[in-house]
């Protein structure tokens, strides 16, 4: 589903970057193993393509044992799209928890 190309990108909640195909699976499996026995629903916010490149915007709406515990929340995702030698494949990915306003103050380094 990624590229595989050296200039894709994902970032998660649980890390800044992954840059490049090793960064993004060793990424992908490290956040994976937290999670188990879960569920997820999409609600699409937005969506835009062309013949070469697209993008989509969605809240991802979560449940799932966390690290062996019940949990549940919800991440604000943007991912890119493009067409790769083998179709479409993901270039970049997006997603943190900011699903709602934050107060100025939440962008400051303590």
């Amino acid at each position: 589903m990624f590229s595989q190309r050296d200039d894709v990108v994902l970032c998660n909640p649980f890390r800044p970057f992954a840059i490049g195909q090793r960064e993004v699976v060793e990424t992908i499996e490290q956040a994976a193993s937290h999670f188990a026995n879960g569920e997820c629903e999409f609600q699409r916010l937005t969506v835009f393509a062309t013949d070469e490149l697209a993008y989509m915007v969605e809240i991802e709406r979560f449940r799932a044992k966390l690290d062996g515990k019940d949990g549940s929340g919800a991440l604000r995702v943007t991912t890119v799209f493009r067409v790769e030698e083998d179709g479409w494949r993901v270039a970049h990915r997006h997603a943190d928890p900011i699903t709602t306003p934050q107060p100025i103050e939440s962008i400051l380094q303590k």
